[in-house]
């Protein structure tokens, strides 16, 4: 399911920046394909149980988000692409690491599912409509 805010947000870009994003947007949707498109912190987000992963387009590279974690292979795969906070930045001028953007988005969807299996059941409280009178 395509979002019209993320083509929206999308269109804003210049025309390179944008084939770059539709690129990301179709490699994130082939990795997730059950995950909602949404707008959230006014970027692209893909949500399952939770928030997966976020991209942003910036004046010279595309971001994606949250920082990788939990995976030693995959954190040192995406060394030279983390920023300060471990937010990854891919450059407008380097091809982009679609392989390694889809493993991101497989391994951020095992996690998603970990914490909706850990997080508790939430009790259902009874509404004032179904209260006895």
């Amino acid at each position: 399911m395509k979002s019209r805010e993320v083509d929206a947000y999308i269109a804003g870009f210049p025309k390179l920046a944008q084939a770059l994003l539709r690129k990301v947007r179709a490699t994130i949707r082939m990795a997730a394909p059950k995950a909602e498109e949404i707008i959230s912190y006014r970027i692209p987000a893909y949500r399952q149980h939770g928030i997966v992963v976020f991209f942003a387009g910036f004046k010279a590279h595309i971001g994606l988000f949250p920082p990788v974690r939990g995976s030693a292979a995959l954190e040192k795969a995406v060394a030279k692409y983390a920023g300060p906070k471990g937010n990854l930045r891919f450059p407008y001028d380097e091809p982009l690491p679609l392989a390694l953007i889809s493993r991101i988005v497989r391994h951020q969807l095992k996690q998603d599912a970990r914490r909706a299996r850990e997080r508790p059941a939430r009790r259902k409280v009874p509404g004032r409509m179904n209260r006895k009178k």
